[in-house]
């Protein structure tokens, strides 16, 4: 046993030396830094926020909201985590908001309008048309020429203290802020975002809401195929006009009520045809269309066949809820024995839906609303959003603009420098090669350790073995021409 060990031989001891001021734990902020640079995301919020000091010095708005997602994508929770940044030595020389402290970010923050917050958008459509300008010109037109799809939804982040202002008790009984976000679904992207609280209703706002998601798209995608879509959540009149008036296509999930009901008897087996890529499924369309609603609404049914075993005995279980009111309330011997057991969702829409290949291909497209769910998810267990750290609201909405900023980074990163042919993307970073999530780019990328040196006149960051995904994220981005 001695001779496999190394020959009974000692390892030497390791003792702790004095700490190096050369070496950072995220080396990989580099990039962050070259992005911004490269798409000037600090200037394009500075111009759009405007000041939000009477002395033009020290940190602006752009600065603030890059400094706490650049913080977010290192993986910081809180905002302390930016004293933390501020206390790496060799990080700061490569991070791009060098110097900011959590105080003077809190104090930064709520000094905002809240016009300056709505302005925050049009900073950020100002990057991505850059984004999209600097992509080759075959995927530009890819995703400018559309569909291009808008979702919105909202999320609940839950907080605990009982002094924070701005949150309330949801229908869970979780005391929330509940962020309200637009989104460009093919690319990830951020176009507009609220923060409310538990109790706020996304059907008031949500009008608004697309109005300046519509406002933030790039010019060459506006000019394309525009598309919302919106979960049950969303079922009223209001947001469907907005989309027409707008002179753009919708497809919003319609709440299960006894009229859409009623509609199933009229429908024969002939009506229903096999849904795309998902098995037991079967769409269909009937005449249905509420008052106030635009003359050309459709709808648009799914049913999925079911397996008793797949059915909760809970009636408070989400799929249960899907079955019709007659099986709704059997109990599981009885429903085995009630022949076919259907799941229903419905669907208004605006789209054409005239032949069952052109229903099927709606509804494909509408289950794939799902996209802003890993806006969400990036944004909450990549970023910080999984909590609200201030008990002032401003300074939590800085914080969630800060993490939506993070998420839409990793969106320009991957459509700037992943692998393309023509108009398709090959390979981005994620471990699949499609798109890295941020919990992904940050063991990949982010959280890489590095040593920082000088040598004739040049910065050099020394990484170690295994790590090249940085530096050849850093030559593309540096590929790239540099804003005017």
């Amino acid at each position: 046993m001695s001779r496999i060990c190394g020959g009974g031989r000692r390892r030497q001891q390791v003792r702790a030396g004095a700490p190096d001021q050369s070496l950072t734990a995220n080396a990989g902020l580099a990039v962050v830094t070259e992005l911004c640079g490269r798409l000037g995301v600090i200037g394009a919020l500075d111009a759009a926020v405007g000041p939000v000091k009477q002395r033009d010095r020290g940190f602006g708005a752009g600065e603030l909201l890059t400094g706490i997602a650049a913080a977010q994508l290192a993986g910081e929770d809180f905002l302390t985590g930016l004293d933390r940044q501020r206390a790496d030595a060799a990080g700061q020389q490569i991070t791009p908001v060098p110097g900011l402290a959590s105080t003077t970010a809190a104090g930064l923050a709520r000094r905002f309008t809240p016009a300056q917050w709505q302005a925050v958008e049009a900073g950020l459509a100002l990057v991505t048309g850059r984004m999209l300008a600097l992509l080759p010109a075959e995927r530009a037109a890819a995703l400018a020429a559309g569909p291009v799809t808008i979702d919105l939804d909202t999320t609940d982040v839950e907080v605990y203290g009982r002094q924070k202002r701005g949150v309330a008790y949801n229908h869970q009984g979780q005391r929330v802020g509940r962020p309200h976000v637009a989104a460009w679904a093919e690319t990830e992207i951020v176009l507009a975002a609220d923060l409310g609280d538990g109790t706020d209703d996304p059907r008031a706002t949500a009008p608004d809401l697309l109005r300046r998601a519509l406002a933030a798209l790039p010019a060459a995608a506006r000019a394309g195929r525009v598309a919302l879509r919106a979960d049950a959540g969303y079922f009223a009149g209001q947001l469907a006009r907005a989309a027409h008036d707008a002179r753009i296509s919708f497809a919003i999930g319609a709440k299960r009520i006894a009229p859409l009901w009623r509609l199933l008897a009229g429908l024969a087996d002939g009506d229903w045809h096999d849904a795309i890529e998902m098995d037991n499924a079967q769409v269909a369309v009937a005449e249905y269309c509420p008052g106030w609603w635009p003359a050309n609404t459709a709808l648009l049914i799914r049913r999925v066949l079911l397996d008793p075993a797949q059915v909760s005995a809970d009636p408070r279980s989400r799929r249960r809820r899907t079955l019709h009111p007659d099986q709704r309330a059997l109990p599981i011997p009885e429903l085995a024995r009630a022949g076919a057991i259907y799941a229903y969702s419905f669907i208004l829409t605006s789209l054409d839906v005239s032949s069952p290949g052109k229903a099927a291909a709606a509804e494909h497209w509408y289950r794939h609303r799902t996209s802003i769910e890993n806006i969400f998810r990036d944004s909450k267990l990549g970023a910080a959003l999984r909590h609200l750290p201030s008990g002032y609201p401003q300074v939590n909405l800085a914080w969630m603009w800060g993490a939506l900023l993070a998420a839409s980074m990793a969106a320009w990163l991957h459509q700037l420098t992943a692998r393309t042919a023509g108009e398709d993307i090959l390979a981005g970073h994620g471990v699949r090669g499609g798109k890295a999530m941020i919990a992904t780019l940050r063991w990949r990328l982010i959280a890489v350790p590095g040593r920082l040196i000088r040598h004739a006149r040049h910065l050099i960051l020394r990484l170690p073995p295994g790590h090249g995904l940085l530096p050849e994220v850093l030559a593309r981005l540096r590929e790239l021409p540099a804003p005017a």
